[in-house]
């Protein structure tokens, strides 16, 4: 039986590529997710009424197919944690991203008949778009470039919302007495500030006084300056990445690029990137942990069940 249900595991996690079936299975869940978003946008053409009938049923037998997965998935938890009891590993399942975006997809299918405020979580179906990230390995690349960075975005956001409560106190204060319907309080030039700081301008409200229009300018410019940071940090992320993975130097020697399980007896084991690095003289390039592949930072501790890709230099032999 436990053979079993660590087979129906491996199937249901992200496919080897050696592995058929799950792989086959990977296939299946992303064409099933493209066709149930399918059905919901082309519910919304009047000219398609005639196939509602149709689209009811594709609708039921996809939520029916993402309903068993998800029963699936609770079943063998304690393989995706194996460091968990079974009740623990149940309930991290459940409170994760992607346990949370498989329940809140499978429940609005039961609420569409109810009141509208219930019916609109029919568009939380698009979550769904977000399992694809899953069975892709580049998408992998962007999500570990974006929590490698994240204190960084972070601290420019908030930069961002600084500004933009800056600015629409700064315009109220500067348009009220001329515009009281259009800056009537503070909050009012939000709306104004959001879309002059993400420099798209909809002029439907503007200054009309000389300091209100000064104003303006000036965060016109640093609108410009301060949205580009989070582009900049994340270009850098992926210039990092590129970096890292890259096979040769120029300089006469070639990286080889080495892959590693680690188990308890490995020298990897417990120990940081940095003391690895410094330790062995090689370079990590990703880490691989309960399927999930992640940009290690010097401080990520290697643990027991990691995969490590490291690269090693190696001095060509001359001609």
């Amino acid at each position: 039986m436990k053979a079993k249900k660590k087979r129906i595991f491996d199937i249901i996690q992200i496919g080897k590529k050696d592995d058929f079936i799950s792989r086959a299975f990977d296939i299946f869940i992303v064409f099933t997710i493209l066709l149930n978003i399918a059905v919901l946008f082309m519910e919304t053409f009047d000219s398609l009424c005639s196939f509602d009938a149709v689209f009811k049923a594709i609708e039921m037998i996809t939520i029916l197919i993402f309903g068993i997965e998800y029963l699936l998935r609770i079943w063998t938890a304690e393989y995706l944690y194996p460091d968990c009891s079974r009740g623990k590993a149940v309930l991290k399942f459940l409170v994760s991203f992607e346990g949370i975006v498989d329940l809140c997809t499978i429940l609005p299918f039961f609420f569409l008949s109810g009141f509208v405020a219930l019916r609109m979580l029919r568009v939380v179906r698009i979550l769904h778009l977000f399992r694809i990230n899953a069975y892709y390995d580049s998408f992998h690349v962007i999500t570990s470039v974006l929590k490698e960075k994240k204190n960084q975005i972070i601290s420019s956001v908030f930069i961002i919302l600084v500004l933009m409560l800056f600015s629409s106190l700064g315009m109220y204060s500067a348009e009220h007495e001329s515009q009281p319907e259009a800056f009537n309080n503070a909050f009012s030039g939000i709306w104004w500030s959001i879309s002059t700081i993400l420099t798209v301008g909809y002029g439907d409200v503007y200054p009309i006084t000389f300091l209100g229009r000064f104003m303006a300018i000036l965060i016109s410019f640093l609108g410009v300056g301060v949205v580009a940071i989070p582009t900049g940090i994340i270009s850098a992320g992926f210039v990092e990445q590129y970096t890292k993975i890259q096979q040769s130097d120029g300089s006469g020697t070639v990286k080889a690029t080495i892959k590693v399980d680690i188990d308890a007896k490995s020298p990897f084991c417990k120990l940081t990137v940095k003391e690895i690095e410094k330790r062995y003289h090689i370079n990590i390039v990703v880490l691989i942990r309960k399927e999930e592949v992640i940009l290690p930072t010097q401080t990520t501790k290697i643990k027991q069940g990691d995969v490590l890709i490291y690269q090693k230099e190696q001095v060509l032999p001359l001609v």
